[in-house]
């Protein structure tokens, strides 16, 4: 009670009472994720990414709730979507899109997943022989008034065009106010194309092209700072493999 107290006391002089309901929600979501985390589905090999990955810190910087309508883009084997599911399951909506075929197989019929909800299966995703990154054709998700979308290491798979309807469909998916999360590793600003960089992405052109798409700049965080990465080897190296530099930014529709 005294701790409280004194809390409260800090808050009030700083002008920031107001602030302990969203501490509240804060700490609701964080128990959430963590809850969702220790859930047997997911294998031993995905729970020890969590030290690197830092789910709890990542989707509290995003702004996650449980009582949210979201939506991941390109879910792969569902690392987050074990995750995600669960922290929306009772309050919010889950939605996933594009590259949603493994999930689909693995999860639908698994418990808590009922409601997961596979949207904009008639999205083409291909790569023309030769070319590095995936060209995309999408109209929408075919949802709407969503509060979150996100992505995790998929901006750079995408040609730039791919990455314009991609932004583009979040954009519209998203109601106004609504967050655009995006993670990636990074690339060396405007250094020129190579195989080393193949799945790295410089985040000063994402931010200008997710821009161009009508968003807002909200925060950047360095949760995935990694200093002995040299940004100058594949992701997949050795040397970097699980250990890469990666950018971790917010984006908002405006209002």
């Amino acid at each position: 009670m005294k701790l409280r107290s004194t809390a409260i006391a800090l808050f009030t002089t700083l002008g920031l009472s107001a602030s302990f309901p969203l501490l509240a929600a804060h700490h609701e979501v964080g128990d959430s994720i963590k809850a969702a985390m220790q859930s047997e589905i997911r294998s031993d090999a995905e729970k020890e990414r969590d030290r690197n990955r830092k789910p709890v810190e990542t989707l509290e910087f995003f702004g996650l709730k449980p009582d949210m309508k979201i939506l991941e883009l390109l879910p792969g084997g569902g690392w987050y979507t074990k995750i995600l599911v669960p922290v929306v399951h009772d309050k919010g909506e889950y939605y996933a899109a594009i590259g949603t075929g493994r999930i689909k197989d693995t999860l639908s019929e698994e418990p808590s997943f009922e409601k997961m909800n596979i949207v904009a299966e008639d999205a083409k995703l291909w790569r023309e022989e030769g070319a590095r990154f995936y060209s995309l054709q999408i109209d929408s998700f075919g949802v709407k008034d969503l509060d979150m979308v996100l992505t995790f290491r998929n901006y750079h798979n995408f040609s730039e065009e791919g990455r314009k309807a991609m932004n583009k469909a979040a954009f519209e998916a998203l109601k106004p106010g609504g967050i655009y999360a995006v993670v990636d590793h990074t690339a060396r600003h405007m250094e020129p194309a190579t195989s080393s960089n193949r799945r790295r992405v410089d985040p000063v052109l994402a931010i200008k092209e997710i821009i161009e798409a009508g968003f807002e700049f909200e925060d950047f965080s360095d949760l995935h700072y990694r200093e002995d990465d040299e940004l100058k080897y594949e992701v997949g190296a050795r040397s970097v493999t699980g250990n890469t530099d990666r950018w971790t930014i917010k984006f908002r529709k405006p209002e």
